[in-house]
């Protein structure tokens, strides 16, 4: 949820950036949660082919309908 939220609010983000915005992740959980979201669609990896390497994730079209009801679910947590 908050990488989803993080990707809507920052745009195309590289993996260090995006690791800083999420608060005590660790390498190992951020790159197997990013993996995850990738193969479910929701987010886009992007390669390109410079040295160093550059890796920038971004949130696809299912992935921002998510956020209205990531919203919601946020409101109704909060309401209680």
């Amino acid at each position: 949820m908050q990488i989803l939220c993080s990707l809507f609010n920052n745009g195309p983000t590289r993996y260090n950036h995006l690791k800083k915005t999420l608060d005590g992740v660790s390498n190992t959980v951020l790159a197997h949660a990013l993996r995850e979201l990738e193969g479910d669609g929701l987010i886009t990896r992007h390669e390109y082919l410079e040295v160093p390497v550059r890796v920038e994730y971004e949130i696809t079209r299912p992935g921002k309908a998510l956020i209205p009801i990531l919203d919601q679910l946020g409101n109704w947590s909060m309401a209680l």
